[in-house]
């Protein structure tokens, strides 16, 4: 199914109803893969979706145009589940150029013999006349890989902002004004969160350079498209690449027994403190995708694990090395836990946290088989502090990545 965007301008991506993860990344709601045809003088197709969805993308774009006359293939990003289609697309439209930078073709080559595609390399600013449109390509390196860019249509204000203000979000509707706007910015917030977290500074870069621009659409590569609430969304960007923290305390842990469970509670007790969202997280009820996102935004985090084989819960080992890749800054911790006949894991959280620079407010609180009282009182106060550490804290921000990660 194609839908109209504007005169000639169609959506003939896919939507991906059924899948339930994303390299990890839990998506309840599944998701969707979005390409675009432009038909003008000349014929532009804007990005291609995952391989297993390729003949529905040729499908949807045979029922608007013949294959022959597709001039152009943009390539905004080499991921797979963008680009994963396009050996198929240029088999079938081998007299069509595409078009993408000089790292994008270079990766491409990584996944694909691209010997030959006929291939025209832009770079920032550049333009392709299509008639009475044109195509203007914006670099936008590191969001969320190297070669990542925006197209920009400037007659129609219309953006092709790749993976940046996209959702994993299914959906018969394709519009932001047509679905549930507090379940459409949770999807986006959760995206951000697992996928566009590390790289605050080149969001920050990229939304410098579409605010000088003239923008009525977002026309996004997951999810919906933004129309009506594109102010809401960049603002949200905005804040969430500057790590703005809310007066917000989470407590996550993996008990074996009870013990470290009986802890968080205690420091949750002391969290709860007015005008503080003080949370709990026990991990093996939740997913790595939800503590992501819960953490995005909060101040405060007390991070406990019980001892098994004088190391970590296998599950606290995984959020924390999960952490460890989105890199979450601007936080103030401590570690917590249980340990019977050998210690190990609340000493292993401790230097996990320390490793993602967080502001550690102490030594790890520790309990020997079961927490007494004495213990559970420290506890309590630990969660005062990181209450009274969060009010401190809320609103404050620091933009801190690493925009050389490689992905893959």
């Amino acid at each position: 199914m194609n839908i109209p965007l504007s005169d000639n301008i169609d959506w003939i991506g896919c939507v991906d109803w059924t899948v339930r993860d994303f390299h990890g990344y839990d998506t309840p709601r599944g998701s969707t893969y979005n390409a675009y045809l432009l038909r003008d003088e000349k014929t532009a197709l804007v990005d291609t979706v995952r391989a297993p969805f390729a003949q529905q993308l040729l499908a949807n774009l045979a029922s608007l145009t013949d294959f022959g006359q597709v001039d152009f293939v943009v390539c905004n990003h080499a991921e797979p589940d963008h680009a994963g289609a396009l050996p198929q697309v240029m088999a079938r439209m081998p007299q069509a150029t595409l078009v993408c930078d000089k790292k994008c073709a270079a990766t491409l080559a990584g996944h694909a013999d691209t010997s030959s595609w006929k291939l025209r390399l832009v770079g920032n600013g550049e333009r392709i006349s299509l008639g009475r449109r044109s195509l203007q390509f914006l670099e936008t390196p590191m969001l969320h890989w190297p070669e990542s860019m925006f197209t920009y249509v400037p007659e129609e204000a219309l953006l092709f902002s790749m993976d940046a203000f996209g959702q994993h979000y299914a959906t018969a509707e394709r519009f932001d004004d047509q679905t549930d706007f507090a379940t459409l910015m949770e999807e986006a917030k959760t995206y951000y969160a697992n996928i566009i977290m590390p790289y605050g500074k080149a969001v920050l870069a990229a939304l410098e350079k579409i605010a000088a621009l003239p923008v009525r659409t977002i026309a996004t590569s997951h999810g919906v498209l933004w129309r009506k609430h594109i102010e809401k969304i960049t603002a949200a960007y905005g804040d969430w690449a500057a790590h703005h923290c809310r007066p917000k305390v989470l407590v996550i842990y993996d008990s074996m027994w009870g013990s470290t469970a009986a802890m968080a509670e205690a420091i949750l007790d002391g969290a709860n403190q007015p005008g503080v969202a003080a949370g709990l997280i026990p991990i093996r009820q939740s997913n790595l995708t939800r503590i992501a996102t819960e953490v995005l935004d909060a101040a405060a985090v007390a991070f406990g694990s019980a001892t098994l084989n004088r190391s970590l819960m296998p599950m606290a080992a995984a959020a924390l090395s999960y952490l460890q890749g989105l890199r979450p800054p601007n936080k103030v911790a401590a570690a917590f836990g249980a340990y019977g006949w050998g210690r190990g894991g609340p000493e292993a959280v401790d230097e996990a946290l320390r490793a993602m620079d967080w502001e550690i407010l102490r030594e790890p609180i520790r309990a020997h088989y079961r927490p007494t009282p004495e213990v559970l009182d420290q506890c309590r106060q630990l969660g005062r502090l990181l209450a009274e550490r969060a009010m401190a804290m809320a609103g404050k921000a620091e933009c801190s990545d690493d925009s050389a990660r490689e992905e893959r």
